[in-house]
């Protein structure tokens, strides 16, 4: 079967190198990919935005399944023009997709069904935003409403800095997402990522991972997309595990159903772990970033064998395995990221870095100049992951590649994973 991945980060690397393994998958198609990714995939200069185009392509090169890997092309209705055109897409339709494309749909939605959550009201006035700042206290957390690529969250400890993120929100800040926002109250706990398989009412636990947002060290500095993660969670037991599927994600299927916008694909519900249980922070529409390449590392099973028993709709019928190993994944990210960064800096001798067994280096915001050589071209820019049997070894071993890859313009945290 021909397949394309629809994509061009660490995410899409993380599945283009399980998916290309197996021997189901003739020949593997990524647009618009990137350099790490050329290895072993075709890469098609397409835009993700461009989607007649996308469809045109699947003409062309007989491909006959389609993995949406961003979350803007679902939000947009990629996956329902495809199944229009009788391909096979991997990812829930753009009314299932509003999990993660709406804040407050979310929060409306978790309302209605009684899925535990914080406090929360929707705004798209600053000064009535700022009032309901000063009747629930300082600690709050603002949020964008819309799709703002990991930046439009902001967890804040003091009034002065709520107000400013409100002010920075609705003036234009993040753009168009940011029109109308949403005031949490602030929840403390362990955070927890829970990926879920969902077939309308049939849910699949998949993992769980951890991710780390802040910029730097001691989880200080603005929100990224993220700076590492590790698979499973550290807190995730089998009782866990139970609660959450029976009170977050199982009712989060039944009632996308009853809403008619029946859900397919990966759910990832970011999840905070009070003192009352796991109350859900937000909802991802698909693998997250950097969480696809400590999950996919893991898996045992034929992913591609498994999207295609999922797409078939015998879902029940699938077996899903994980190895026990523990995989982190430190991302190497442009100096000044999440702000304004340096582009085009050369990254020396990638071909020539040394990999131990069970070590990956998935390319994020990569391309090539005119010699050839690999450049960081964006914000989070390379994904250096290991696997191995405790929190210790997959530590040392991932940092043992970190430190062999020659890029003065990159920074990361050296404190992922650390116990």
């Amino acid at each position: 079967m021909n397949v394309l991945i629809i994509g061009s980060g660490g995410r899409e690397h993380a599945l283009a190198h399980n998916i290309s393994a197996s021997q189901k998958c003739s020949s593997l198609y990524v647009a618009p990919g990137n350099p790490g990714i050329s290895q072993f995939a075709i890469c098609l200069e397409i835009s993700i935005d461009d989607h007649e185009a996308i469809i045109r392509k699947c003409r062309e090169h007989d491909i006959k399944l389609v993995v949406i890997g961003p979350e803007m092309p679902l939000v947009l209705g990629l996956a329902d023009l495809l199944r229009e055109n009788n391909i096979l897409a991997f990812g829930p339709s753009a009314s299932a997709a509003k999990l993660e494309g709406s804040k407050f749909f979310a929060r409306e939605f978790c309302r209605r069904y009684q899925i535990p959550q914080p406090e929360f009201k929707r705004f798209i006035n600053a000064q009535k935003a700022k009032e309901y700042v000063d009747k629930i206290g300082p600690k709050c957390v603002v949020k964008a409403d819309g799709l703002a690529a990991g930046k439009g969250v902001v967890v804040c400890q003091t009034k002065k800095q709520a107000y400013e993120a409100i002010d920075m929100m609705l003036s234009g800040g993040v753009g168009d997402a940011g029109e109308t926002i949403i005031v949490e109250t602030c929840i403390s706990g362990p955070e927890l990522s829970a990926f879920a398989l969902i077939d309308s009412k049939v849910v699949t636990w998949l993992a769980s991972a951890r991710d780390y947002k802040r910029a730097f060290d001691g989880d200080i500095g603005p929100n990224t997309g993220g700076m590492g993660a590790l698979s499973p969670s550290p807190e995730e037991t089998n009782t866990l595990r139970d609660q959450i599927m029976h009170k977050i994600l199982i009712p989060v299927a039944k009632g996308m159903v009853l809403d008619g916008a029946p859900y397919t694909g990966i759910l990832y519900a970011g999840l905070m772990l009070t003192k009352a249980g796991p109350q859900v922070i937000e909802f991802n529409c698909r693998f997250g970033d950097p969480e696809a390449q400590v999950i996919l590392p893991r898996l045992q099973s034929d992913l591609l064998e498994l999207i295609l028993i999922h797409c078939n709709q015998k879902q029940e019928s699938a077996t899903v395995s994980f190895s026990n190993d523990i995989a982190i994944t430190v991302v190497m990210a442009n100096k000044g990221y999440p702000g304004k960064y340096k582009r085009n800096s050369i990254i020396m001798d990638m071909d020539d870095i040394p990999l131990d067994e069970d070590s990956y280096i998935y390319h994020s915001g990569t391309g090539t100049n005119q010699k050839g050589q690999i450049i960081a071209k964006g914000g989070r820019v390379l994904s250096i992951t290991a696997k191995a049997k405790n929190f210790r070894e997959a530590r040392l071993k991932a940092y043992k590649t970190v430190k062999k890859i020659k890029w003065d313009n990159g920074f990361y945290r050296t404190d992922i994973a650390k116990y």
